[in-house]
């Protein structure tokens, strides 16, 4: 029998083709995260802090604020430690837990866009139902639910890249631990994996999608019977801003995992949008167009000018 070593440790050798720019992609990547952090902050302190948007619609936005500060905090410390000059290695417990969380967030995040177009539809399809349908313990139950298929949906993801044996070489070829790059270390056959886990990552997206979709289009109908030009306008801004976060966080899940024939470089940069410019975005998405969100972190900022001068 023959002896293999397993490896126990990985290098990230980060984002192809882009040497000699550490310092650049250093202090973009970590003003983006700063701004990431900051933004999703001022949206949650607005929502807790006004009673008004304590309503199911910002109690979703408020659990997607919490994803989007933790989503860019799983690959973005690290990749920041080493474009300062620190080591690239990372352990295979790190590598493990880097796969699991981005995923886990990332289906979260999946389902609770599904469950926010829902919630969306019940307003506008069945306003004077609403509150009944959209109960606390029914937000409570979806809200818990968009967790429990995105860590079952993780853990299959994860378990699947690794119970493949990993015996060298350790360069992972990328900025951080993901199912493409990992498979093709594994000292095994990977088609079958490959093509169970290519199913795995495009059928939980297309279903969401399709169901999100299913909602918008009975939205539209209900919205194009409303009288007033007023309230048209009013449902359709509403949705908007849903409708362009939706897209900003589908659109990379095609061209990073469902394209035949994958593109180191070009899969680097739209991961890149989607860790971190897409969580620093959702904020200005929800609150440009929004008046109520506006007014309340209007007086969060107030309230903080007001307290770091008299602490001052």
């Amino acid at each position: 029998m023959r002896n293999v070593s397993m490896v126990t440790m990985f290098i990230l050798l980060g984002i192809p083709h882009t040497e000699g720019l550490e310092t650049m992609l250093f202090v973009l990547f970590l003003s983006f995260y700063i701004f990431t952090l900051l933004g999703n902050l001022l949206i949650l302190l607005a929502i807790v802090s006004s009673t008004r948007l304590h309503t199911p619609m910002y109690f979703f936005l408020c659990k997607l604020s919490v994803c989007d500060i933790f989503f860019p905090s799983v690959s973005s410390p690290k990749m920041l430690f080493y474009l300062s000059g620190n080591s690239r290695t990372i352990s295979y417990a790190g590598c493990v837990s880097q796969l699991f969380f981005y995923h886990f967030l990332g289906c979260t995040e999946c389902f609770l866009y599904t469950v926010m177009a829902y919630d969306r539809f019940v307003a506008i399809c069945y306003p004077l139902r609403y509150t009944i349908i959209m109960s606390h313990r029914v937000c409570a139950i979806l809200a818990m639910g968009t967790s429990l298929f995105g860590c079952t949906q993780a853990t299959f993801l994860t378990t699947l890249t690794f119970q493949l044996p990993y015996c060298g070489p350790s360069d992972v070829d990328y900025y951080f631990c993901d199912i493409p790059v990992m498979l093709k270390l594994a000292c095994a056959d990977t088609s079958s994996l490959e093509m169970v886990g290519f199913i795995s990552v495009g059928l939980m997206p297309l279903s969401c999608f399709l169901l999100i979709l299913t909602s918008y289009s009975c939205i539209v109908c209900s919205i194009l019977q409303i009288q007033s030009t007023e309230g048209r306008r009013r449902a359709f801004s509403t949705c908007s801003a849903h409708l362009t976060a939706i897209l900003l966080s589908f659109m990379p899940v095609v061209l990073i995992y469902l394209q035949p024939t994958p593109n180191p470089w070009l899969n680097a940069t739209v991961q890149v949008l989607n860790n971190l410019v897409t969580p620093m975005l959702n904020p200005l998405i929800y609150s440009l167009r929004n008046k109520e969100v506006k007014c309340s972190l209007r007086k969060v900022l107030q309230q903080m000018t007001s307290f770091f001068r008299s602490v001052g």
